[in-house]
């Protein structure tokens, strides 16, 4: 996990060249994270609008923002989709079946938790191959054919923590990353928990700049909580 002067630093350039974050696509890389959120009692993840207070001085401010932007994180440093969630061809019977999670484009990447959670699975069978699965609330996210996880059951992990290598174990026809998500057991599609990621970084680096604006005022908006 990168040290937090190295995510300023980070943080920083992104804000002077107004970097775009992405859920899912060809482009630069996310960054790791340290803080917990918690997620709703519902099947989509979403902000609390009246959460913003006022008063805090602008020297607090930067960073508490930048622990806004490092309490999610991207699975993988780039992300590439291979194939989508959703009904689709089955690469070895053909016919059309529904395809339970994302698979993404990887070769050997690190594996990163997206929130604070616990493991509560670690093994390998014949069809997801090596796996590691972490509980988040009501949500878990399962990460497949992996070629070596490094977390054990029962270990609570931090946001952008390495959990895993990837790999081309179990029934897969190439490497690659299998993401699957499930809402109280059942699947769902992981680009919820993406978005969701993608909302709070972009709203992190909206309210840094606000700050860099008016931060001749002394006092600025505090970082707003994600349920």
């Amino acid at each position: 996990m990168k040290s937090l002067l190295t995510i300023f630093m980070l943080f920083q350039k992104c804000f002077f060249l107004q970097a775009q974050f992405y859920t899912v696509s060809k482009q630069s890389a996310s960054y790791k994270v340290q803080k917990q959120q918690n997620l709703p009692e519902t099947g989509k993840v979403s902000k609390n609008d009246s959460s913003t207070k006022v008063g805090k001085s602008k020297a607090e401010c930067p960073n508490e923002w930048i622990q806004q932007y490092l309490s999610v994180s991207y699975p993988l440093d780039r992300m590439v989709v291979n194939s989508p969630y959703g009904w689709r061809r089955d690469p070895f019977t053909g016919k059309q079946k529904l395809h339970n999670g994302m698979d993404f484009h990887a070769r050997n990447n690190e594996v990163y938790a997206m929130m604070e959670g616990k493991v509560i699975k670690v093994g390998h069978d014949k069809r997801s191959g090596g796996y590691v699965t972490i509980r988040h609330g009501n949500y878990t996210v399962s990460y497949c054919h992996l070629s070596k996880a490094l977390v054990r059951k029962n270990t609570v992990v931090k946001p952008g923590e390495v959990v895993a290598i990837t790999g081309n174990t179990g029934r897969s026809t190439g490497e690659h990353l299998h993401l699957s998500t499930t809402y109280k057991d059942k699947y769902i599609n992981p680009n919820i928990l993406l978005g969701f990621i993608k909302e709070a970084k972009d709203k992190a680096i909206a309210h840094y700049s606000s700050h860099a604006t008016h931060s001749q005022t002394g006092y600025c908006h505090s970082a707003e909580s994600y349920p």
